[in-house]
């Protein structure tokens, strides 16, 4: 079984990094959760395989000592003229059918841009739906039926998903996958299906750090791979 070790543990507070996920909430509109879900998952992981993260390019160190560090994502909410000014800063817009997340390039939490810092991180919670079938060229992504979480708490696990599953992808489905915006499908299984995915060996799961919501160690998220 592989698994992100996200653990708490002692760090100094002036040199936590996060990267920032933005998910786009509007009051008279508001987005179905699962399409969400799979629009912040695409984002983190299109962050992370832009061309601008490679060795010669301008997000590259910041990426690099976010990802030696503690893995952490922060998940706020926006509509309207704010998430229209969060645009402008470094990262990568994913739209799934309705819904629209935009994660950024990670860097120390002290230094967050105002345009992000402003936004509310509480109050992202969105009724469950019927996700319909599995998109092609999607990669599935199983939430935990046992754990209950916010849409931006479930969100910042499935970035970690998608993060995990892309090195275990060959290059040529790597391209593929890029191709169709890194398609991620977020799906709730039976608690027996979810059983089933976490026994076995080459099962790729995310364990929760702990600091919000769920207890430490939590399994929050598996990956089938291919």
């Amino acid at each position: 079984m592989l698994v992100d070790r996200t653990f708490r543990d002692p760090e100094d507070p002036e040199s936590v990094r996060a990267m920032p996920v933005v998910l786009r909430i509007e009051r008279s509109a508001p987005p179905s959760r699962t399409e969400l879900l799979e629009a912040a998952a695409a984002a983190a992981i299109a962050v992370c395989l832009d061309e601008r993260a490679e060795p010669e390019g301008e997000w590259h160190d910041e990426l690099v000592a976010w990802v030696h560090g503690r893995i952490r994502k922060v998940t706020r909410r926006a509509r309207g003229a704010h998430w229209e000014a969060v645009q402008a800063l470094p990262g990568v817009t994913i739209t799934v059918g309705g819904a629209s997340a935009r994660a950024f390039v990670p860097g120390r939490v002290v230094d967050l841009p105002k345009e992000l810092s402003r936004l509310q991180i509480s109050g992202s919670e969105l009724p469950p739906d019927e996700p319909g079938p599995v998109p092609a060229g999607a990669y599935e992504l199983w939430l935990n039926p046992r754990v209950e979480m916010t849409a931006g708490k479930a969100a910042a696990q499935v970035g970690h998903a998608s993060m995990l599953l892309a090195p275990h992808l060959t290059e040529a489905e790597l391209k593929e996958w890029a191709a169709v915006d890194y398609r991620c499908a977020v799906r709730t299984p039976p608690a027996a299906e979810w059983d089933a995915l976490v026994a076995r060996p080459d099962v790729v799961m995310v364990r929760d750090a702990g600091f919000t919501e769920v207890a430490p160690g939590t399994a929050t998220v598996a990956v089938n791979r291919p």
